[in-house]
């Protein structure tokens, strides 16, 4: 029975080979979509998977919240790092926890061995390290591996890296002035792994190095430390939630404002999952991110365009129908039942979807190296590379689209009688008024411009981002990161340079997603709040062109971090401590104590207030914000301001003093403007996806009216030419036989532009409280390009059925 299927169908679609191409071709571009999508989807899944007892691992985040006259509860925002003494209360209080592991994120230092040096980035860690996570170790002890302070297991890659073909184990490496000695040699990091490093070095020797450092194991020094849990097989997350919460409330007694809650994170939701703030100078996670509404999002739009290439299938399929009832009627007369009449048409309907998938494979193969190279963030992200599980996914996903495509039509032919076989299709209703076809040519069409709308409006409101005024100037301005060097050197190579206006330093570069920060309060009040910092020199404020309105620059020009105590903030910290009524005049000489991970107690006075600007991203609202002032124990980053007619060329003019000072660190300098560009790139990315699937949606569209068209002129030629014998013109007929379409159209623009307006105005740009509202130029660009391609097609076909021969197509009636 089945190859009887399979044979008719052949038949069926050689016969028709236009609406055939149409289906498969239109069906391939699509399903080429939904193959690049399983595949990102099945690499995203694909993290942590390796490690053994994975289902069990959890990383402990935090969630701070703080509480003040103020503000009577004001969210903090969600960290994935924590403090280290979380770890180890974890591990000394809460029962059902098998091991407990300890990273901290800022190990990246240049490795000296005799005259070779090399850089090479880490984590500090614990020994548990090997006992939570499946790491397997080529040579030395997991065990005592990163037990003793100087100790460092390296990767199977970083020890050839450092050297060559020599044993690595046991061999001495300086970092700095100090000697660590290989414990470990360990095998490379496998790519879908969130944490991923060159060498592992003892949490002991974190800890010796900041032995001075009273705030370093601080409940609320929470700057770049990771925490991970292997819970107990029988373990209740209830109860290691409230036992997490026990904890919490014991150590958030030293601070009535500022409260600290842990929560567990499981292990294989931290690629795909929640975003997290970045902490005091650390980061907002470690490895690659993406958050399950992005997933959900260009699922849906994937979703979207085959849903089109299956409505394409359905109303060419029922548009036919006239052609197939005969061939049912038939089929019922002799003994087919609907079960029998709806299996034929799933058997066609998969096998267009297998051919299909020939194609769309092809296609796949084509995209996927631009979809990786589509930004640097997915070249370490996704590898796309075939798998079994991804051919069986295939499979099961063009089976699928196939059964999802011939739905329709097999509900409906298996519903006609022998009796009615040769009744006409149209008569056939999904509504009490709407012709079927009809509804789905709208459906597809609102589908079509909501697609291109909401590219139109994302791309206007992404450049608007773009050319969004900070507060400061950040025009021709090279961000230069020194990587450990100290600047003095190269600022004055940099000094010489004349298209070099001038030099500040600073901590970070702000308004591009970093964070540096503390807790402050204001003079003797026990309200703190943790407030967005960063450290800059006497040059910083004039060089980006900051407002002051009360007070002035930086009169010290102090050498140690502890001897800077002058402070300029911004009008929202002012109104965070109601300081001096909130008047910028009066707030001058103010106190404030200023306590991070580096520092505790810090009593500073304000010097000058400046005017708010962005030092998050444009999607967050102004915070307060203290700038304090750079000293040499500071990490440094130059702002060097240029004036040039080639930024470039200077640029590489810049690139080559800095050979001269680190041969051994790549130049890792961006103009500000590429920084912020490249802040926002996963709105760039996003809109070039929903374009790429806009052109996707209305070519699809566009085959499915082609084919529409073509058909219902075939069909109507007789009429047509009874017309012009009774005098109409083409011009009469072109409209006649495409009011029906243009209709269709209109009715989808009155229901795609209200639709894509509200999803703008209501969802999506409320989160962007700085946003410029949607135009009407926006708004209709789409559907302007729509109906133009529309027209062109409508008109091909009407006009050539309009100058058809009359004589020609009656001649045998």
């Amino acid at each position: 029975m089945i190859g009887s299927y399979i044979k008719t169908s052949r038949r069926n679609l050689l016969r028709n080979k236009l609406f055939s191409a149409i289906n498969v071709v239109g069906l391939a571009i699509s399903m080429s979509v939904g193959l690049l999508l399983i595949a990102f989807v099945l690499d995203l899944h694909s993290y942590d998977k390796f490690h053994k007892n994975g289902e069990r691992i959890y990383r402990i985040t935090n969630v701070v919240t703080e509480t003040s006259k103020q503000s009577r509860s004001r969210p903090g925002g969600k960290f994935a790092t924590t403090s280290l003494k979380t770890g180890k209360l974890i591990r000394q209080k809460v029962t059902g926890v098998e091991e407990v592991a300890i990273l901290r994120n800022d190990f990246s230092q240049d490795a000296k061995i005799g005259n070779k040096v090399l850089p090479i980035k880490g984590f500090w860690a614990d020994p548990s390290l090997f006992k939570v996570f499946t790491f397997p170790m080529l040579e030395g002890n997991p065990e005592t591996a990163l037990k003793d302070p100087y100790s460092i297991v390296l990767t199977e890659t970083a020890a050839k890296k450092l050297f060559g073909s020599d044993d690595a184990l046991g061999k001495v490496i300086r970092f700095d002035t100090l000697d660590y000695q290989v414990t470990g040699v360990m095998q490379d990091v496998p790519f879908f792994s969130h944490l991923s490093f060159e060498a592992l070095v003892s949490l002991s020797t974190a800890e010796q190095l900041n032995r001075k450092n009273l705030n370093f194991a601080n409940w609320t020094n929470m700057s770049s430390n990771f925490v991970y849990v292997r819970l107990t097989e029988t373990a209740d997350l209830a109860s290691i939630q409230s036992q997490l919460n026990a904890v919490a409330r014991e150590e958030n007694r030293a601070d009535e404002n500022t409260k600290i809650q842990l929560e567990l994170l499981p292990l294989y939701n931290i690629v795909v999952g929640e975003s997290f703030r970045a902490s005091e100078g650390g980061p907002g996670s470690v490895g690659p991110h993406m958050p399950p509404v992005v997933l959900w999002l260009v699922g849906g739009l994937a979703l979207v365009v085959i849903l089109s290439a299956c409505f394409n299938y359905t109303n060419l399929s029922i548009a036919r129908a006239l052609r197939r009832f005969k061939e049912v009627g038939l089929r019922k007369a002799i003994g087919a039942g609907k079960n029998q009449v709806r299996q034929q048409f799933l058997v066609e309907a998969i096998m267009i979807s297998l051919a299909a998938l020939l194609l769309s494979f092809i296609l796949f193969l084509v995209l996927r190296p631009l979809l990786i190279n589509l930004a640097p963030e997915m070249q370490g992200m996704v590898k796309l590379a075939l798998t079994p599980s991804m051919v069986i996914a295939f499979l099961l996903f063009s089976v699928s689209v196939g059964v999802l495509a011939g739905f329709l039509p097999a509900l409906f032919f298996s519903k006609v009688s022998a009796i009615s076989a040769l009744r006409n299709v149209s008569t056939v209703k999904v509504f009490k008024h709407v012709n079927l076809r009809r509804a789905l040519v709208v459906i597809q069409y609102t589908l079509t411009l909501i697609f291109i709308t909401t590219t139109a409006i994302g791309y206007v409101q992404y450049k608007n981002i773009l050319s969004f005024d900070l507060g400061f100037n950040t025009e021709n301005i090279l961000n230069i990161p020194m990587q450990g060097n100290k600047p003095d050197a190269f600022l004055n190579e940099l000094r010489e340079m004349p298209e070099v206006t001038g030099v500040s330093r600073s901590i970070i570069v702000t308004s591009v997603g970093n964070a540096w920060g503390g807790f402050i309060k204001y003079k003797d009040s026990r309200d703190s709040a943790l407030v967005m910092t960063n450290n800059v020199d006497e040059n910083y404020l004039a060089l980006h062109e900051y407002k002051l309105i009360a007070g002035g620059n930086f009169r010290a020009r102090p050498t140690t971090a502890k001897a800077a105590t002058e402070v300029i903030v911004n009008q929202q910290f002012l109104k965070r401590f109601n300081i001096a009524g909130n008047d910028p005049g009066k707030a001058i000489g103010e106190e404030i104590t200023f306590t991070n991970f580096s520092v505790k107690g810090r009593r500073m006075t304000i010097v000058g207030v400046m005017k708010d600007f962005h030092y998050g991203k444009v999607d967050n609202l102004i915070e307060p914000v203290a700038f304090m002032f750079w000293t040499p124990e500071d990490q440094a980053t130059l702002n060097v301001k240029i004036q040039s007619a080639d930024p470039l060329a200077t640029r590489a003019k810049i690139e080559s003093a800095w050979k001269k000072i680190d041969r051994v660190h790549p130049f890792k300098a961006k103009f500000f403007d590429e920084a912020i560009e490249e802040a926002y790139s996963e709105f760039s990315i996003l809109i070039k996806i929903i374009g790429f699937l806009s052109i996707l949606a209305i070519s699809i569209a566009s085959m499915g009216l082609f084919g529409m068209v073509a058909y219902t002129t075939e069909t109507r030629l007789k009429e047509i030419s009874i017309r012009k014998v009774m005098g109409a013109s083409s011009g009469n007929l072109i409209y006649l036989l495409s009011r029906g379409f243009l209709i269709q159209l209109a009715i989808s623009a009155l229901i795609a532009l209200p639709v894509t307006y509200l999803f703008f105005e209501k969802f999506v740009l409320t989160n962007f409280p700085y946003h410029t509202p949607v135009r009407i130029i926006e708004l209709f660009v789409g559907l302007l390009a729509v109906l133009l391609v529309a027209f062109l097609l409508i008109g091909s076909q009407t006009m050539k059925a309009a100058k058809s021969n009359p004589a020609d197509v009656l001649k045998n009636e």
